[in-house]
């Protein structure tokens, strides 16, 4: 159960990094045309963010729908929207350089002191430089605002037909500085956006998991019925072999008197140590004969070799056998040094038989 829980868990990993590497790549990609949009009394001013676009593009009262074209339009760029200056705080603080990496948890820690509001009704964020005085020091500059106000500020421009993707604050007068991110869609009111990100991921990876079974599965039964259909076919051949040395031993069992049938078996069939002497004559040095069987004309050889295929050459070019050919699967030895063999063929040799 623990291991289950363990995979769930990565897996729930996963596809949250999968989701927020999308969440990014989109966001990266509409951030290359920018509309920024400024929070006023009365309403909101439009212009492009783009150094190379022109910069006013519409003034929005408040209450007031933008254009359509300009709805179009925004839904291909990232939208920042800018709070009233009037509506921001700032605090400033000192923490030592070396503290750099953890600015973001100190900056946390110390908001409650630092609002004008309880830490939860605040959005915040905060820019640093190292003090002019002492490189060992960073000045840092937290602006605040309500979140009452971002949250106004972002409905309204909703009502206006364009969602913020990014809200930032900007000082007054000779503070104002650049401006400071406060709050994103990214890190807050992307989750619904990134469950549907997660589903999808999640859909795609069980659609492709189950093709793969499914090609894996069709693999295995293609290569079952080709491997029956050869077991057959090598069947029907044996079958066949069979029927053939029949016919040719059917001359022998026409004959009635067996002392007849003795003496054509003994004219027309090999001695047993003939076929052992002509293996011995025609088998290389590395192949070890461990089972001889001679039915009829048929020889059936078992033993063990290095290479078993080079042994079927050797045997077919002696002119004391045909039709040779392995009639069982050659396998490994235990060992593994070597290959056990099962050969068949017809020996051709015939005996001298001293006349009666």
């Amino acid at each position: 159960m623990e291991n289950i829980v363990r995979i769930d868990l990565l897996w729930r990993r996963w596809i949250d990094i999968l989701a927020g590497l999308v969440v990014a790549l989109l966001e990266t990609w509409r951030a290359k045309r920018t509309l920024i949009v400024t929070a006023g009394k009365d309403g909101f001013a439009v212009c492009h963010g783009g150094a190379t676009e022109r910069g006013d593009v519409a003034t929005l009262a408040k209450g007031a729908r933008a254009p359509d074209d300009l709805i179009r339009d925004a839904r291909r760029r990232f939208i920042t929207l800018e709070l009233p200056a009037e509506e921001v705080a700032v605090a400033r603080i000192s923490v030592p350089a070396r503290a750099a990496e953890f600015l973001a948890g100190i900056v946390g820690n110390q908001i409650e002191r630092l609002s004008p509001w309880q830490g939860d009704e605040v959005a915040y964020g905060f820019s640093a430089g190292l003090n002019d005085k002492d490189s060992a020091t960073l000045d840092v500059r937290v602006l605040m605002a309500s979140r009452t106000v971002v949250d106004t500020a972002r409905d309204d421009l909703a009502a206006a037909g364009l969602a913020a993707d990014r809200i930032v604050a900007r000082a007054q007068g000779a503070d104002a500085g650049v401006a400071v991110p406060v709050w994103s869609r990214r890190e807050a009111a992307a989750d619904g956006g990134r469950d549907r990100i997660r589903r999808t991921l999640t859909v795609a990876f069980i659609v492709a998991l189950l093709v793969t079974v499914g090609v894996a599965t069709w693999a295995q039964i293609s290569a079952a019925a080709i491997h029956s259909d050869s077991e057959e076919v090598a069947a029907r051949s044996a079958v066949l072999q069979r029927e053939l040395q029949a016919g040719r031993g059917g001359s022998l069992s026409a004959l009635r008197d067996p002392a007849e049938r003795a003496w054509a078996a003994k004219e027309s069939l090999p001695f047993a140590v003939m076929v052992l002497e002509a293996l011995s004559q025609t088998l290389p040095d590395d192949a070890y004969v461990t089972e001889l069987s001679l039915q009829a004309a048929t020889v059936r050889v078992v033993g063990l070799t290095i290479d078993a295929p080079a042994l079927i050459a050797p045997l077919e070019k002696s002119g004391q056998f045909a039709d040779v050919h392995f009639f069982a699967p050659t396998t490994r030895s235990p060992d593994g040094a070597a290959f056990l063999f099962h050969i068949e063929g017809r020996a051709t040799l015939r005996p001298v038989v001293a006349e009666k």
